[in-house]
Order: structure tokens, then C-alpha cells, then sequence
């Protein structure tokens, strides 16, 4: 693994990057929370907004997985607000669900479970902040998206092993694509998912059909229960 790259730029691994391939391998969920992941977390009446740079990273950390493991991983956003943005985004990404004004982000594990056969450990996660830890306590793989504003958070995550990469990014300054080149490279996926990309036959091909068979789902938490909300009346 090219950890060294990582490093240079300022990203730490808070457990041994040999451990973090080792956890990445048995992946077969990835959670992205919205707010602060995607972009600064700033509000002001206008909806949150997504970059083309991250989604490309996200689209081809999925096709590493669908290399991986045969098919396309299970791909959520879990936020605590209501998003146009996030629902629009991930309806065109082709995503499985979205869950949104989840207050208590641990109560998605057990649909995971008994829905999709996913365990905890196999959850890959990416947060920012507090209303994220109760999930980030469970899941697999940890990563944090930093903040300069929030040096102690950062702190009191890696003391209670509640991540296990802190980016040297910021939500507002490409994060996502930061954590999907070292999921990438962690599971020797990097180069081959450019070079099958490039080509775009055979395997992406696949890749691609399946994804865009998937139709996105969303699902609003009431009172500890996910209901299924028409996309129709969301945007």
C-alpha cells in the first residue's frame, strides 16, 4: 500500500495501514453521512451541495468492490437532516437507500443485518461528527472526515478508537475522493479500476449495467422505524 503518499499530504492512519487492508477486504457495505462529508456542513437556506470530483471517487471505489467481491457493494447516505441535494445526488449515483433525519444513526445496523445479510464489521463509514459516533462505534472501517475547527473531536475519536483514518481533507475540500483513493489502493484495486475505466468494455461495462439497474429508495426514521417515502413528492 502507497501509505507514504498519504502521509506526505497529511492523512493519519490510526491503525496500521496493514490492519486497514486487512478490514477493507471484508467490506460489503460503505455509509457516507451528508452534512460535512460532502461538503463544509454550511446551510444558510440553500441546499448542501456535492462535487463531481467526490462522485467520481465514489463511483470507482464501488467498481473496485464489484472487482472484488462480484458485485457492486451496498451503497447508502445516512444523514440526520432532510437534503435535496444528498437525495437528488444519490438518486442519479444510483445508491441503494437513503436514510434521512436518522437522529440515532446505530438503529440502521439491524436493518442491515436482516434485510442484507451485512454485519457491522462488514460496514465501511465515513462521518464528521457527533450524531455519527454511535454507528462509528460498530462499524468495520472508521473514516473521519477532518476539521480543523474540531481539533479535541478529532482527539476524543482516535482515544476511544472510534476511527481508523483521519483525512488531511476537509468535506468542503474533497474528503470523499481522499477516502476512496486509500480504500482503493488498500485493496489493490487503484490502478486497475483506471485502466478497465479507460477502456469501458468488458468488466466496467458489467460494472455499469448493474449499477444503473439499481433504483434508490428513501427512507425517512420515524420513531425508530425507516418509512418508505415517495422520490416524487422529496425533490
Amino acid at each position: 500500500m502507497n501509505e507514504d503518499i498519504f502521509k506526505s499530504n497529511g492523512g493519519k492512519f490510526i491503525i496500521p495501514p496493514a490492519h486497514l487492508q486487512d478490514r477493507l477486504r471484508y467490506i460489503k457495505a460503505v455509509l457516507f453521512d451528508w452534512d460535512g462529508v460532502f461538503n463544509s456542513g454550511e446551510k444558510g437556506g440553500f441546499p448542501s451541495s456535492f462535487n463531481e470530483v467526490d462522485s467520481m471517487g465514489i463511483n470507482m471505489l464501488r467498481f473496485g468492490y464489484y472487482m472484488l467481491l462480484g458485485h457492486i457493494p451496498y451503497t447508502a447516505v445516512v444523514t440526520g437532516e432532510t437534503n435535496q441535494a444528498g437525495f437528488k445526488w444519490a438518486g442519479r449515483e444510483r445508491f441503494d437507500h437513503v436514510y434521512y433525519q436518522v437522529k440515532n444513526k446505530i438503529d440502521l445496523l439491524p436493518i442491515l443485518r436482516t434485510a442484507h445479510g451485512i454485519e457491522p464489521g462488514e460496514v465501511l463509514f465515513v462521518f464528521d461528527d457527533i450524531l455519527d459516533l454511535s454507528l462509528a462505534g460498530q462499524a468495520g472501517v472508521r473514516f473521519l472526515v477532518n476539521r480543523k475547527a474540531n481539533p479535541l473531536f478529532n482527539a476524543y475519536c482516535i482515544k476511544h478508537g472510534l476511527c481508523d483514518y483521519l483525512t488531511y481533507s476537509s468535506g468542503s475540500d474533497h474528503a470523499i475522493r481522499e477516502i476512496t483513493e486509500v480504500a482503493l489502493d488498500a485493496i489493490g484495486k487503484f490502478d486497475e479500476t483506471i485502466e478497465e475505466r479507460i477502456r469501458f468494455d468488458g468488466v466496467y461495462k458489467d460494472f455499469l449495467e448493474e449499477k444503473m439497474s439499481k433504483e434508490t429508495i428513501y427512507l425517512k426514521a420515524e420513531h425508530r422505524n425507516f418509512v418508505e417515502k415517495d422520490p416524487g413528492k422529496l425533490f
